[in-house]
């Protein structure tokens, strides 16, 4: 049997112990560990990565824990605007949605792009009416609609400031900390590889702002050689092409995947301000996590390794 794999990730950013409750540290690893799992299972029995990838973001959307679906922050209008996207490593097929507003799993939107759309990228009021001419599931504000989300978006939403997961301001709400654009990355066992990301975007962004997570080459790609998503300050990640420079450096050099993403993260990506991490897997199913932050919400677990579930930088 080949070997298989998945990695997760939840966001990175000023992610402490000493911010962090023993209530809300057991959620968060209670959650990453179900997405794992979730994910997981679904390798071992032979699905194909593509699935993989969709099915496991779905769990982190559904939480309000993380900044994507159900826990997505508040725009400078009050209101929630989410972006996905997901990619087929096999055949470089990509769909992606962006500024959507009450669908209740972005991922499967784009995954229906994928699917059954001749475009890769759809955004905005256009997005909404493929979903629902392709029975997409929506759900009102109220499902989105989270107190202590709400109180972060008041503290700024007279300002031009945006609230970011990495930024030190957030340490006075850390007790309360969702955030976190969520990934996921997967090998399976027929070779292929497959990668997608879910983000509700900063707290107090502009209308219509786009980061990096549904943009492929930035926020996320796969190939045959390895699959790629990230996390972190969205407009350095789209400057350097972030996801699409690491797999492109993994095929051009004799660097490990291990060294390139380290290096993509702690070099490049730090000498220009730019705060995040990644999460990769190739198709030898060797999984790097690097992040140049306090912490990195993030899982992993493979048919070699037994994997692990991590917040902070150790």
């Amino acid at each position: 049997m080949k070997v298989f794999g998945l990695a997760i990730h939840g966001g990175a950013g000023n992610i402490q112990k000493e911010y962090m409750t023993p209530e809300l540290e057991r959620a968060y690893e209670e959650k990453l560990s179900e997405a794992l799992e979730v994910g997981y299972k679904l390798l071992a029995s032979g699905a194909p990565s593509l699935n993989v990838a969709e099915e496991t973001i779905k769990v982190l959307e559904d939480s309000p824990l993380f900044n994507a679906g159900k826990g997505s922050v508040f725009n400078h209008q009050g209101k929630i605007e989410m972006d996905a996207a997901i990619m087929n490593g096999e055949n470089l097929t990509a769909g992606a949605v962006a500024g959507v507003k009450n669908i209740k799993n972005p991922i499967t939107l784009a995954r229906k792009v994928l699917d059954i759309s001749d475009h890769v990228f759809l955004i905005g009021e256009g997005a909404e009416q493929f979903a629902k001419d392709n029975s997409i599931d929506f759900e009102d504000d109220r499902y989105f609609f989270d107190h202590k989300r709400w109180e972060q978006f008041q503290k700024i939403r007279d300002t031009e400031a945006t609230q970011l997961d990495h930024s030190q301001s957030n340490v006075d709400i850390l007790e309360n900390n969702k955030f976190g654009t969520v990934g996921a990355v997967a090998l399976d066992q027929q070779g292929n590889l497959a990668s997608g990301s879910s983000t509700g975007g900063v707290t107090n962004k502009k209308h219509g702002r786009v980061g990096d997570s549904p943009v492929i080459g930035s926020g996320l790609y796969a190939n045959h050689q390895c699959a790629v998503s990230s996390t972190g300050h969205g407009e350095y990640f789209l400057r350097n092409v972030v996801a699409y420079d690491i797999v492109k450096s993994i095929e051009l050099s004799s660097l490990s995947l291990k060294e390139v993403c380290e290096n993509t993260i702690n070099k490049k990506l730090a000498d220009i301000g730019g705060l995040g991490g990644v999460i990769a897997i190739d198709k030898n199913g060797l999984v790097a996590m690097p992040f140049n932050t306090p912490g990195m919400y993030r899982a992993f677990k493979t048919s070699n390794e037994e994997g692990c579930v991590r917040m902070y930088d150790y």
